[in-house]
């Protein structure tokens, strides 16, 4: 009787670990990763304001939160993207004056690699999305070769190659951005496809989701939820 006793306490502790292990939630800074690109992005800056500050309060560093900003210029604009960079200014004078010591963090990396930047780009675009890009062009890149051009060497080459940001993180605010602007539907599947592929799990993009309920929209998030929705019945 005790022996039983103690086999059904151990497996009761691996089966709730288990359950714990599925449902490993957004950390802090992955929050504040997709809440900060979302505002940016919709250029709601008296929420941005708030999200940059819980965003450093989270372990976020200076220049991991300006790399967030810089990042998502690629998928709304310069002109989002560097209002952001602005409120992220005011944020900082503001905190500096109230005596917050914020931590600057690390720069980026010299980039190493002598191959041109479409052959680089060619290869993190391929780590993404988990298979080889050496076939003929179809779409938009067989109609507007230079688009391709421009997204290998400049989107993966020159902004994915900076490692202040992983790839993950990366992810996060594309799909934030993707989710908020809308009407992209296409590239919002495509990209939710590379953050299964980088390591994002199925439970973790239904947390996102609810993220961009709560500082979007409902209609944002529904729409998102669709897209979602579409992702995961596909690999199951």
């Amino acid at each position: 009787m005790v022996l039983l006793m103690a086999i059904c306490c151990f497996s009761y502790v691996i089966n709730a670990q288990s359950n714990m292990n599925k449902k490993v939630a957004l950390s802090h800074g992955e929050q504040s990763i997709i809440a900060i690109a979302a505002l940016t992005a919709k250029g709601d800056l008296s929420k941005l304001k708030t999200e940059l500050n819980a965003g450093l309060e989270s372990g976020l560093t200076i220049n991991q939160i300006k790399e967030v900003i810089v990042h998502l210029y690629a998928y709304c604009g310069f002109p989002r993207s560097i209002r952001g960079l602005q409120t992220f200014m005011e944020v900082l004078d503001e905190r500096k004056a109230k005596g917050f010591k914020d931590v600057l963090g690390a720069e980026a990396s010299p980039i190493q690699d002598e191959r041109s930047k479409y052959e680089r780009g060619k290869e993190i675009l391929e780590k993404l999305l988990g298979t080889p890009q050496d076939g003929p062009k179809t779409g938009y890149s067989a109609f507007a070769p230079q688009m391709d051009i421009f997204l290998k060497e400049h989107l993966f080459a020159d902004i994915f190659e900076r490692d202040i940001l992983t790839y993950t993180e990366r992810e996060l605010v594309t799909i934030s951005v993707i989710s908020s602007i809308g009407g992209a539907e296409p590239m919002l599947r495509s990209h939710l496809n590379i953050c299964l592929n980088v390591g994002i799990t199925p439970e973790k993009l239904q947390e996102f989701v609810g993220i961009i309920k709560s500082t979007i929209g409902e209609k944002e998030a529904k729409d998102a939820q669709t897209v979602l929705n579409e992702v995961l019945k596909n690999i199951k």
